[in-house]
């Protein structure tokens, strides 16, 4: 059976679940399809670090309209999504480091960014007060913090299928292609039709852009994350390195989550990982040398998840270059969490309007024509 719809979203993690949400309240009835569940990827099983800080240029604006959504994110949801905002620090581990944080925080000044502070060793132990005393100083990004990944897409899910979204999990997307001026997807024995379709399919994506003649140089990457014991409250602050692979969170009940960047080995038609061990033993070991407050805790688990990575690690949104009615959200490079309420909004006013304030140049999928 045919069935029609406004806009055909392909993908249920953080970033098709916020274009369907933010399509409805445009006042379209988008169909979101999902192979899985929501968030059963990456947008569920990542860090849940919401940064603005050490982002790429070009993602900076995106950035900073999706800060303001996560601080007025219940609204927006019904939900808090566990966010909370300490704000987060990338620590310099000596002085060329340092160097590097002030030439970098000097540009984006330069550029009209303001976000990224510069701080030296006392303002860095005294939001990290447990951090090495070897480290000079750092940048903080005040506004930034983390949420909890899961029960975020539960909720733009849950607000997007309120608002009329009819979410299709469990079932993938086949045979997608363009007829009679309509996209047209197969799940399980129906066919939906839209005017559009947004291939926002994370570690899938690139395999449905090459299907539709626009092929990008993007690879399938799991980041590896581990969670330890509980140890006494030492740290409010989401910390990251400027050299080493690491992030650092801890939660209210003292446990510690660990990441960084570190790849498992993904199997992506099982939509498997295998761990890596010793790159988790490098991470816990980085840990060992900057915060002697965590040599006795224990790691109780690690996980990992399936996402796209850019060559150039810039997502690619907005629309094809090649066919009416398509757009592309995806390859987030490990860094798409706290991107997903705004590409959402950006997504929809690039379907319903044609077009947006928000400045995406540098994103399109058109960077990679030859």
């Amino acid at each position: 059976m045919t069935r029609l719809a406004d806009a055909i979203v392909v993908g249920g993690g953080i970033h098709g679940c916020s274009t369907a949400l933010h399509l409805c309240r445009a006042g379209l009835k988008p169909v979101l399809i999902e192979k899985d569940y929501a968030g059963r990827h990456a947008s569920g099983v990542n860090a849940g670090g919401v940064r603005q800080l050490a982002r790429h240029v070009a993602e900076i604006p995106l950035s900073i309209r999706s800060m303001d959504l996560w601080e007025r994110i219940g609204d927006l949801v019904d939900d808090d999504c566990g966010f909370e905002s300490h704000g987060q620090v990338l620590v310099a581990e000596d002085d060329g480091e340092l160097a590097a944080c002030a030439e970098r925080v000097e540009d984006l000044q330069g550029r009209g960014f303001t976000h990224e502070e510069l701080i030296d060793g006392p303002e860095l132990r005294r939001l990290v007060p447990a951090v090495a005393e070897i480290c000079p100083g750092g940048v903080v990004s005040r506004r930034d913090g983390a949420a909890q990944p899961a029960r975020t897409v539960a909720a733009f899910r849950r607000k997007a299928e309120n608002l009329g979204a009819i979410v299709r999990e469990g079932e993938p997307a086949r045979h997608v292609r363009r007829e009679d001026g309509l996209w047209r997807v197969d799940v399980g024995s129906d066919t939906y039709a839209a005017p559009v379709l947004v291939n926002a399919a994370g570690a899938w994506a690139g395999r449905i852009a090459a299907s539709l003649g626009e092929p990008v140089p993007v690879e399938t990457v799991a980041p590896m994350l581990m969670i330890t014991s509980k140890v006494p409250h030492f740290i409010d602050p989401v910390v990251i390195l400027r050299g080493r692979k690491l992030s650092f969170k801890q939660f209210s009940n003292g446990t510690v989550l660990i990441g960084g960047g570190h790849l498992a080995v993904p199997d992506q038609d099982r939509g498997t990982t295998v761990l890596d061990w010793r790159r988790l033993a490098e991470s816990a070991r980085t840990v060992f040398e900057l915060f002697p407050v965590m040599r006795e805790a224990q790691i109780l688990r690690a996980w990992a998840g399936i996402e796209a990575k850019m060559k150039d690690d810039l997502p690619v949104l907005g629309p094809s270059a090649r066919h009416p009615g398509l757009y592309h959200q995806f390859g987030f490079s490990l860094h798409g969490f706290q991107l997903g309420p705004a590409a959402g909004a950006v997504m929809a006013e690039l379907i319903v309007e044609g077009g947006t304030q928000t400045r995406i140049g540098a994103l399109g999928i058109e960077r990679f024509r030859s």
